[in-house]
């Protein structure tokens, strides 16, 4: 038998355990942008972020909780839909793998998988912080108002 509209890689594991593998290096490679492992992981991973990172550019609440699900961490969803998604200006290819050698204990050909853009995760942080100086000045001038009455 040939594998005929079989798609996608076992890695010698069992449905969940694959599952896991997936989530987990997705999750890593939100949280830290870069990261390597064996090209077959780095290929596979690809395929299935690509997918996510298009669900959460084009935002709504339904596909948030989509990416919630697939990725079962709730913080890495926040990241690639708040921070990520809509820094990335491309409409596809949004990673890219590179080959890194190979491993020196068992000879498997290592890659890099990382993103595209450059991914700036302080700009997440700057506009939360102007929205804390404007709660602070509106309550101010609401107290300031019932003085002058």
């Amino acid at each position: 038998m040939h594998r005929h509209g079989i798609r996608g890689r076992k890695f010698g594991r069992k449905t969940d355990q694959r599952r896991a593998l997936l989530r987990g290096l997705m999750c890593s490679l939100i949280e830290y942008q870069t990261i390597t492992t064996t090209l077959a992981r780095c290929k596979e991973t690809r395929r299935e972020l690509e997918k996510l990172i298009t669900l959460a550019k084009k935002g709504g609440l339904a596909n948030r909780r989509l990416i919630i699900a697939r990725l079962n961490d709730r913080e890495a969803a926040g990241l690639l839909v708040d921070v990520i998604a809509p820094q990335i200006k491309r409409s596809s290819g949004y990673l890219r793998i590179e080959r890194a050698g190979f491993r020196r204990g068992d000879n498997s050909e290592m890659g890099t998988i990382s993103f595209v853009d450059e991914i700036d995760f302080e700009a997440e942080k700057k506009p939360a912080e102007k929205t804390e100086k404007k709660t602070d000045k509106k309550p101010a001038t609401k107290s300031a108002k019932k003085e002058d009455k």
